[in-house]
């Protein structure tokens, strides 16, 4: 059973200066809520309720988000604004929130075997909040925690992209052996286009098996210099421990301007268009369920 759920969080968001001089990117909210709230309520529906989050500095905005703001709640009590915090109030009471700091940015594997002291010996998921994933039914982690369940290894979320973005991504590359569902072979990172095995790119979610720590801690700095989750993975894929997931759903890139301006549009039209009925709030999906 996964109980937890890691969030990388301690990039600089560079794309964003001068907004994000003093606030931290996965605060940056789609409509009015923050990018890292979202990610924590598709955990949660999921069934992982332990999150934790490896932050640097300049990110305490984010501990304050997940925390009681009394003299906030004192100003709008009795007020419809309440309403606006049931979702946070839900979370602040069901998960149990823990932190770390990343002291030096050395690539996302490094961010997530920081965060081994808060997860320990079992297995986990990671959460990339700026890719923003929107779904009609389960969300992506809750499809891959199924597949997870099945297959009792580490599982990659991914999309097809064009080509000519490989370069961008984590690409892999192995056998479909269901509708949407891929045994993974290999993977490589950012590969160029002419040497990508694939267009089939990892987005910002996995689950990964406590055994990815001990790789982590074993292999040299890739791409860039940094630690890449993607080389931990394809060891694991080449001893047959990596399913791929093609996720039901459409997926933003936040980290990037135009991204976080289609998400932006994208949640804005679809609530005022089908009068307040969407996004849905955590907790119609959670009574849905």
């Amino acid at each position: 059973m996964i109980r937890k759920c890691l969030f990388p969080a301690a990039g600089y968001g560079t794309r964003f200066l001068p907004a994000t001089k003093a606030m931290p990117k996965e605060m940056l909210p789609i409509v009015n809520k923050p990018l890292i709230q979202y990610g924590v309520e598709e955990a949660v529906a999921a069934g992982l309720s332990q999150i934790a989050i490896v932050t640097g500095r300049g990110k305490r905005a984010i501990e304050d988000h997940f925390d009681i703001n009394y003299e906030l709640e004192h100003q709008i009590s009795g007020s419809d604004k309440e309403l606006l915090l049931e979702d946070i109030r839900y979370l602040i009471e069901q998960c149990v929130f823990s932190y770390t700091r990343q002291t030096e940015m050395k690539g996302l594997g490094h961010a997530i075997l920081t965060g081994q002291s808060l997860i320990g010996p079992e297995p986990f998921a990671v959460v990339l909040a700026d890719d923003f994933c929107v779904t009609s039914g389960d969300g992506v982690l809750a499809q891959m925690v199924a597949l997870y369940e099945q297959h009792q290894c580490s599982i990659v979320a991914i999309e097809e992209v064009p080509r000519a973005q490989t370069a961008s991504y984590g690409i892999v590359c192995g056998e479909e052996i269901k509708p949407g569902v891929i045994k993974v072979a290999s993977m490589v990172e950012k590969p160029e286009p002419e040497e990508a095995p694939s267009n089939l790119a990892i987005i910002g979610r996995y689950i990964l098996t406590p055994d990815i720590f001990d790789i982590l801690e074993s292999i040299p700095p890739g791409r860039n210099g940094e630690i890449q989750i993607t080389d931990a993975l394809d060891i694991q894929a080449q001893q047959g421990k990596v399913v791929a997931c093609h996720f039901k759903g459409l997926r933003f890139d936040c980290g990037q301007i135009e991204g976080f301006v289609d998400a932006t549009q994208h949640v804005y039209k679809a609530y005022y268009e089908q009068g307040g009925n969407y996004p849905l709030s955590l907790m119609e999906k959670l009574s849905s369920h």
